[in-house]
């Protein structure tokens, strides 16, 4: 697939123009579009793209089976197996499109909700639940796909990826760095502190917004008076709003974005106005806070049924294509329950492992009377 990010282009022949862009403006912000809610094909004049049949079948494939993924999870934390989970549900597009965006020597700094961006890595799902479940750290090695490991703390990985795109720059390499955040995150000061340090060295790194509009409970409006995406003229660069439930623009947008910040023009804000459909955590309850005429609003603009009607549109694919998904999905989800049932504790003492490379006194203290502490219990069990 290929993109054009030229200024001004004219529609490609056999293509539909589609509809003139949104009119911008406070209440609309422009919003990058190139597949209606409908399944229709749209231009955009700043964001061209060229798609095959086989790559909107793959696009798909990602989105279904991370959807898949994600709801078995969360399924198993209801049963008790994980701890806690954080649903991508209706953000697919949004994941998919902009992981699909990068290259295999791009760097990617994701927070605990890009189970699509992994999936695009290369990351094993089955990974993705040891630290939900209490079983590890992470469960990868981050330099083995480019790919960090989830970041619990709210914002801190724009920081580490701006940090990482400086040391990219002076090692002169023409690789990018991707950082993916929430818009509650982008309230916190390192993300602010990254956005200032990104624009100052000119680092080759785009920040990526979704903007699900709920910060837990907090709706996007209480956070900020002008769309998210406007927030990078402040700091020297520039900053596009893209239909984050649109895999195509997010695919064309990211990956425009991905290049201009490999050929040294810097840093670049890309919002994917979207929605989470379900809880923030499986520890939330949305009800409390937000009406079910909203999510059935946003369920219309399901960036999977998106898709599914634009392939069935365009004869991209038929039943035999979808039914052999369905049960591609299904042996998906036993091998994450097969998985998570049989993944073995760790031993008690594995917490205190992989927090200094080369140890620290006080940790190898602490580690020995947990060590002293438990003996206690083994001697009272003997007795």
């Amino acid at each position: 697939m290929t993109v054009d990010s030229t200024a001004a282009r004219k529609p490609r022949s056999g293509k539909r123009a589609g509809a003139k862009k949104p009119a911008a403006g406070p209440d609309k912000p422009e919003l990058v579009q190139l597949l209606t809610p409908e399944g229709e094909r749209v231009e955009h004049p700043d964001y061209a793209i060229d798609v095959t049949p086989e790559e909107l079948r793959g696009l798909y494939r990602d989105m279904v089976l991370t959807r898949r993924f994600d709801g078995e999870a969360t399924t198993l934390q209801r049963q008790g197996e994980l701890g806690l989970w954080a649903s991508l549900l209706g953000q697919e597009a949004a994941q998919i499109g902009s992981g699909r965006a990068t290259r295999d020597d791009d760097y990617v700094f994701p927070t605990y909700r890009e189970h699509g961006v992994a999936w695009c890595r290369g990351v094993d799902p089955t990974n993705l639940l040891g630290m939900f479940r209490g079983v590890n750290h992470g469960g990868w090695d981050p330099n083995e796909n480019n790919f960090h490991l989830y970041t619990i703390v709210i914002g801190s990985q724009a920081l580490h990826a701006t940090g990482y795109a400086m040391g990219v720059a002076k090692d002169g390499a023409d690789s990018a760095v991707i950082a993916y955040f929430g818009d509650g995150a982008s309230s916190q000061g390192d993300v602010a502190e990254a956005f200032t340090f990104a624009a100052v060295y000119n680092a080759p790194v785009v920040f990526f917004c979704q903007n699900n509009q709920w910060a837990i409970s907090e709706p996007t409006e209480k956070q900020t008076r002008v769309p998210l995406y406007r927030r990078a003229e402040g700091f020297g660069f520039p900053g596009v709003r893209v239909d984050g439930n649109d895999v195509l623009a997010c695919l064309a947008v990211t990956k425009a974005a991905l290049e201009r910040a490999r050929t040294g023009q810097g840093p670049m804000l890309v919002e994917a106005f979207t929605y989470r459909m379900g809880a923030h955590t499986t520890s939330d309850d949305p009800t409390r806070y937000r009406r079910d005429e909203e999510r059935e609003l946003w369920e219309a603009k399901d960036p999977i049924l998106r898709l599914r009607r634009h392939l069935e549109r365009e004869g991209h694919a038929g039943e035999e294509f979808f039914a052999a998904l369905e049960a591609e999905s299904d042996a998906l989800a036993k091998r994450v329950r097969d998985t998570v049932r049989t993944m073995p504790d760790p031993a008690d003492t594995a917490i205190f492992e992989h927090i200094y490379a080369d140890g620290h006194a006080l940790v190898d203290e602490e580690r020995a009377q947990f060590v002293a502490y438990q003996a206690q219990f083994a001697d009272e069990e003997s007795n």
